[in-house]
């Protein structure tokens, strides 16, 4: 399960005939701003890069030289807040609407999980709102509207340090027992009742995670302290956004400010300084726009959702 989240990446795309006119095969190149300013990794290795390459093949379309990138986040890199997932859904789409390779949105979930590894994480960036994903065969899944009350709210605290997900994931066991799994089935079953009905004792059972949270927690500074003082302030519960470092806590008929404000405090106690967001389940999927710039130059734009 995922939930779209109020910030925001956008990526340009720009076919220019100049490269090209002096050089058939010119390599893409990709500004970066915002959050992924200090972002050091090649072209071959941006996840935006990959993800249109990857529309591409998917539709057997050559890639055409000359490609030139603009992307400017807002979404904090490495907090568990799908800054990955939202640049690789932008890439597919730069890559289906630049080239009208007319990829729907099953196949821009299925194309981009396979890149990110987790259609909870991509889904939500293209659907919006919240969306619930199972695996159909080995490639594609299933995705389908989550309902979220309309009086449930998240409280985001991001802090200053990352988590990165390769080491997020590092940390997990490869087995679990089987005692283990039943009980988080039984907890998914409470996350998506609760969130449907605002079922208080549901979404608590729900958020007490047992198969990531236990592993990960001792990773991310400060988790109990600002845990507690999240329902300490009246939420129901709070818990890892994605695999942190980010913690959400998930809010009914409470002071949302009160939440986010005791959250901030705890961390700032410890030393670290988080910045807050709070959000519904009503947010939109990603948004494109074409237009002709020049005589033979296409720009086509994309702005891709975080989901948590």
């Amino acid at each position: 399960m995922g939930v779209a989240v109020d910030l925001w990446l956008t990526v340009t795309v720009t076919i220019t005939d100049r490269d090209v006119a002096h050089n058939p095969v010119a390599e893409p190149t990709i500004q970066r701003s915002g959050t992924l300013g200090e972002l050091g990794c090649s072209v071959a290795d941006d996840l935006i890069w990959r993800a249109f390459s990857a529309a591409c093949a998917y539709k057997g379309r050559d890639i055409p030289a000359g490609l030139a990138f603009d992307a400017h986040s807002s979404i904090p890199v490495a907090r568990g807040l799908g800054s990955s997932a939202s640049a690789i859904v932008a890439g597919v789409m730069l890559a289906s609407d630049l080239l009208a390779l007319d990829i729907s949105h099953a196949e821009v979930i299925d194309i981009a999980a396979r890149i990110d590894g987790h259609a909870d994480n991509v889904a939500p960036c293209v659907v919006g709102g919240a969306a619930l994903c199972v695996h159909t065969t080995l490639d594609t899944y299933d995705v389908a509207p989550l309902p979220v009350h309309p009086s449930i709210r998240f409280v985001f605290a991001i802090p200053d340090f990352e988590f990165r997900t390769s080491v997020a994931r590092a940390v997990l066991p490869p087995l679990l027992p089987f005692a283990t799994a039943v009980d988080a089935a039984a907890r998914a079953a409470a996350l998506v009742t609760g969130l449907g009905s605002g079922n208080a004792r549901l979404l608590r059972a729900g958020l007490s995670d047992v198969l990531h949270v236990p592993f990960r927690r001792d990773h991310v500074k400060g988790y109990a302290a600002v845990t507690q003082a999240a329902c300490d302030a009246g939420a129901v519960g709070a818990t890892l956004s994605g695999s942190g470092s980010a913690i959400v806590a998930v809010v009914i008929a409470a002071d949302t400010g009160r939440v986010a404000n005791a959250m901030a405090e705890a961390w700032r106690m410890l030393g670290v300084n988080a910045a807050m967001l709070v959000s519904d389940a009503s947010l939109g999927g990603y948004q494109y726009n074409t237009e002709v710039v020049m005589a033979g130059a296409t720009d086509s734009s994309s702005n891709s959702s975080t989901n948590s």
